[in-house]
């Protein structure tokens, strides 16, 4: 039996036409996540973008960004009980200026991201079928979170 091979499509090359940027607030409601999918994609609708990538960014040490299953809800529950575990609150954590759950939320934006780049193919995000993109809350109280959207690539 013959293996599997891989494929991929020919290279295209696009020279950078636009740097364009926006700032998303997000009103969070404590610990979860928040599909922020539409929200990224509107904006390069707007951006006119064409061809090129998408990075983000939150501003925050206590909050995450992450891209993942948006099909089956329960993957988000399963998901919030493992970091949970990887970071409880009450370890004897030396810090703990803020509360029980703030050295657990640095922890968890650690072993996550703060950043995301997303390729654009024909203007759309070249996530998979099953993709979206969300802003984990790792605190317990509501905040309002800032993520920096930019594109760089070229546009319309």
């Amino acid at each position: 039996m013959r293996p599997a091979s891989p494929s991929r499509s020919a290279p295209t090359a696009v020279g950078v036409t636009a740097i364009v940027s926006s700032r998303l607030a997000v009103e969070t409601r404590g610990i979860g996540f928040i599909d922020i999918t539409r929200e990224a994609s509107d904006f390069l609708r707007e951006a006119g973008a064409s061809e090129g990538a998408l990075t983000m960014f939150i501003r925050h040490t206590s909050a995450s960004l992450t891209i993942q299953e948006n099909a089956d809800p329960s993957v988000l529950g399963d998901l919030t009980t493992a970091l949970n575990r990887l970071a409880p609150e009450n370890a004897g954590w030396v810090h703990d200026a803020e509360g029980p759950d703030d050295m657990p939320a640095h922890i968890k934006t650690m072993l996550t991201s703060v950043s995301l780049t997303i390729p654009v193919l024909n203007g759309a995000m070249a996530l998979g079928t099953w993709q979206g993109i969300y802003l984990a809350e790792h605190r317990s109280q509501p905040h309002r979170r800032e993520v920096v959207l930019q594109f760089m690539g070229s546009a319309a």
